[in-house]
């Protein structure tokens, strides 16, 4: 059996969902590599952490101006 994808591997699938731009056949790939739960939570609390950092600091240049 093969080795389960990496953590990059991991990040740029989350990342790509969160954007919601993925083609059928990188979903079709994930369930046949299948990923480590781990690796696919830490980089969805990493994705959404930077997502509030980026907001939080888009607010605070529109309200300083």
């Amino acid at each position: 059996m093969a080795d389960k994808p990496g953590f990059l591997y991991s990040l740029r699938a989350v990342l790509w969902s969160f954007v919601g731009l993925r083609r059928k056949r990188d979903f079709d790939a994930d369930d046949q590599q299948g990923f480590n739960p781990l690796h696919v939570i830490i980089a969805a609390l990493l994705a959404v952490a930077v997502f509030i950092g980026l907001l939080i600091t888009i607010v605070k240049f529109v309200v300083a101006q």
